[in-house]
């Protein structure tokens, strides 16, 4: 994710911020403008931009004088997106997703919907720095996408993440660290986030979206498989059966060989695991140089690349190799594990620059 700045003392801010803790100013992002704005009170819980900014912001902004309101759960401190003030709309192009939320009498379902939000909003980010089509299912019930964010007792019964024709279903007991651990222990998972449940979901989604009945279906297959095998049958083997012998050879992770859609997903989510922490990476002009290699060495990257406009994916991969190895090594010397610990061979190389074309075809103005 790029950098944001208050545009009246310089802070640098974090995406989720709403307040800047150098001049509390009130803060809010403008998905239109994917950016971040200082803002300053009109009357009637409205806002305009600061008027006291000296940076380039308001140059690069369609329209300085827009007035806007922040959306509906902004009183919820889970979301910090504006809307322009004479819309109707009284959620924002984030949370207008969302069809079912928790209990919000109960403070730790509030909690853990926080956490939820904040994941949800950078996948939005990335999807609309990617340009994707995006529309929730008030607006187009056949393709849009929506949020289920649900309880056990909600269901009264197990609820299980998952996708179902552009609705996708999240049980909150992920937003809470313990819970989300033990999963990953059981499912013998190196990696369980919040932020991947949702990349890896949103993968199914746009495989309905950009891969079914498509010019890429035939391409697709010859990677990832048929998704016409039975997908009952594929996930019971798997649980009968465990991982497939080589599935480190031929797929990102045990979970992707379970079936064709799995691995889809799963190097979708790897995808924007890739995009958004190289986007990241070039905000701060990180670049990697370790002192014993020589420069011609792979261990070697420049990262300053915005990596939304770069179309040859390998070019990706040569900044990603490099930072993931430093990060790793980072993430060991604090004594945790690594902070991606996947190895991504050829083959999954090649899925991973097909989900990079297949992303610049679909773009959308």
């Amino acid at each position: 994710m790029k950098l944001f700045k208050c545009t009246n003392c310089g802070q640098l801010l974090y995406f989720e911020n709403s307040i800047c803790e150098c001049c509390k100013n009130a803060l809010g992002f403008i998905p239109e403008e994917l950016t971040l704005v200082t803002l300053a009170p009109v009357n009637n819980g409205t806002y305009t931009l600061y008027a006291g900014k000296k940076s380039l912001l308001g140059g690069l902004l369609k329209n300085k004088k827009q007035a806007y309101k922040y959306c509906q759960n902004f009183q919820f401190g889970v979301c910090n997106w504006l809307i322009p003030a004479e819309s109707t709309s009284v959620f924002c192009k984030a949370c207008e997703l969302n069809h079912i939320v928790p209990n919000l009498s109960d403070p730790e379902h509030q909690r853990k919907w926080q956490l939820i939000e904040i994941a949800k909003h950078r996948v939005v980010y990335t999807l609309m720095q990617l340009k994707l089509p995006l529309v929730s299912k008030l607006q187009d019930i056949q393709t849009g996408l929506s949020f289920d964010f649900l309880t056990d007792a909600d269901a009264m019964q197990r609820v299980l993440t998952g996708h179902e024709n552009g609705l996708i279903t999240l049980n909150i007991d992920e937003a809470d660290d313990d819970k989300r651990e033990l999963s990953r222990k059981e499912m013998n998972e190196p990696y369980r986030t919040l932020l991947g449940h949702f990349r890896h979901e949103i993968g199914h989604y746009y495989w309905d979206r950009l891969i079914d009945n498509s010019q890429f279906i035939d391409e697709y297959r010859q990677l990832f498989g048929d998704e016409r095998e039975d997908y009952a049958q594929a996930l019971q083997r798997h649980y009968n059966e465990g991982d497939a012998a080589d599935w480190n050879l031929n797929y990102i992770s045990a979970y992707a060989s379970v079936h064709s859609w799995e691995d889809w997903a799963e190097t979708w989510a790897h995808y924007l695991h890739i995009i958004d922490t190289l986007e990241t990476a070039d905000a701060f002009g990180i670049s990697v140089a370790p002192r014993i290699a020589s420069k011609s060495d792979h261990a070697n990257a420049m990262i300053k690349t915005n990596p939304y406009l770069q179309q040859n994916f390998q070019e990706l991969l040569n900044m990603w190799l490099p930072l993931t190895f430093a990060m790793n090594s980072m993430n060991r010397s604090m004594g945790n594990h690594d902070l991606y610990p996947f190895i991504i061979q050829p083959k999954v190389v090649e899925k991973l620059s097909f989900i990079h074309k297949v992303c610049y075809a679909s773009r959308v103005n």
